[in-house]
């Protein structure tokens, strides 16, 4: 039997961390939800990129199950948003897999005069099924997604189902495109609320930046009513101190993180779970061979560590960035405040005393704007700016430093 401790951490995106640290107040919220018989409230789990978006979703799925709910879900792609039709079919073809096992009576004619009975044919609620429903309802498509929905919940509830929760990842690649009359957000948000509106328990989980619930008001002010935000923040020292020493308690495992090394990984990462995993897998690695070599094992290589996280995690969205939107985000870099929140004044403030081309309050919310876009920054509802990758300022610095 092979009984090799193997590296348990697992940096990636959305990739299970092998001990789930510091969510059971997100975990218990989430359960309020899930014993609404009217749906007055869906829910949407925003936060930086690395704080653990994907992985809190997919802990509340066994969660939903297990109350009773049908669990429906998978990435919002950008061509899920291309149009009105693109998101039906997304829907549709979502639901389908659930519904495809469920099985129905349908009669091939109608009994006309004496004629014999129609004979029943049984099929399942499969795919086609659903289209099918979806072709024959006159309208707009959002009725015949009403009508797809209704349908699905008249054969559903029979089975003892409590409701569908659709659960979406990176919803903030949802959007309106007013310029080609193409409003699948707005379709989204108009469907579901009528559907709730009827007493049909069909709920939205979403997952996304934080930029993903004002998009959401601004398509339908109705949203602010119709969602709960909870923000996802970082882990605190305890929580940190659990998701870093949790995986390796086990006798089998050749490694052992002091109290020291384990302060100093949690003021490498400020308790991110991306960066938790990630700098403990590199040390893991490295100490495990020395462990091996029977050699002494020196402190946590912070710099190794940092310049390959660097390569790895930042250096691709750096690349993005013109020369002087990073001039721009050198600026935002410096500010006291720049991983809170900051305006554009501060911005063109700061940017007097550390360029020798300032720039212009226009120019800050343009190349704001686009930064947004890239992935960058984001704005939330009340004019402020924040850095929408944890520990980017940090980046930022060292290659300033580095010139």
């Amino acid at each position: 039997m092979d009984t090799e401790f193997k590296n348990p951490f697992r940096p990636g995106a959305g990739h299970m961390p092998p001990y789930l640290a510091g969510r059971e107040t997100e975990k218990q919220e989430f359960g309020r939800f899930l014993v609404q018989d009217t749906i007055l409230q869906n829910l949407i789990l925003t936060g930086l990129r690395g704080v653990g978006k994907t992985v809190l979703l997919e802990t509340f799925k066994p969660m939903a199950i297990q109350e009773g709910w049908v669990w429906v879900g998978t990435d919002l792609s950008e061509s899920s948003s291309v149009s009105e039709a693109s998101l039906a079919v997304r829907l549709l073809t979502d639901l389908a897999v659930v519904t495809s096992s469920v099985r129905v009576s349908t009669q091939t004619r109608r009994r006309v005069g004496l004629a014999p009975p129609a004979a029943a044919v049984e099929r399942t609620l499969d795919y086609q099924a659903l289209l099918d429903v979806s072709n024959k309802t006159p309208g707009l498509v959002a009725d015949k997604l009403k009508s797809v929905l209704e349908t699905v919940w008249t054969h559903l509830k029979p089975l003892n189902k409590r409701g569908v929760i659709f659960a979406y990842d990176e919803a903030q690649n949802l959007g309106d495109h007013s310029q080609k009359d193409e409003y699948p957000l707005s379709l989204l948000l108009d469907v579901f609320q009528s559907i709730q509106r009827k007493d049909m328990p069909f709920m939205l989980v979403l997952t996304g930046l934080p930029t993903l619930f004002p998009k959401l008001v601004e398509a339908r002010t109705f949203a602010e009513r119709m969602f709960h935000v909870i923000f996802l923040d970082r882990l605190n020292e305890e929580a940190s101190r659990e998701a870093i020493l949790k995986p390796i308690d086990d006798a089998r495992c050749p490694v052992k993180f002091t109290p020291e090394s384990v302060k100093r990984i949690y003021e490498i990462t400020l308790g991110y779970p991306y960066f938790i995993q990630y700098v403990c897998r590199e040390v893991f690695d490295v100490w495990s061979q020395k462990a091996e070599a029977k050699e002494k094992l020196q402190p946590v290589p912070v710099a190794d560590i940092m310049r390959k996280l660097d390569a790895d995690f930042f250096a691709g969205r750096w690349a993005r960035a013109t020369d002087r939107q990073r001039d721009l985000l050198g600026v935002i870099a410096r500010l006291k405040n720049c991983t809170s929140e900051f305006t554009v004044q501060e911005v063109v403030e700061q940017s007097g005393q550390v360029l020798d081309r300032p720039f212009s309050s226009s120019h800050v919310n343009q190349m704001l704007a686009s930064l947004s876009e890239a992935g960058l920054v984001y704005k939330n509802r009340w004019g402020k700016y924040s850095l929408a990758v944890p520990l980017l300022d940090q980046f930022i610095r060292r290659q300033l430093e580095g010139r």
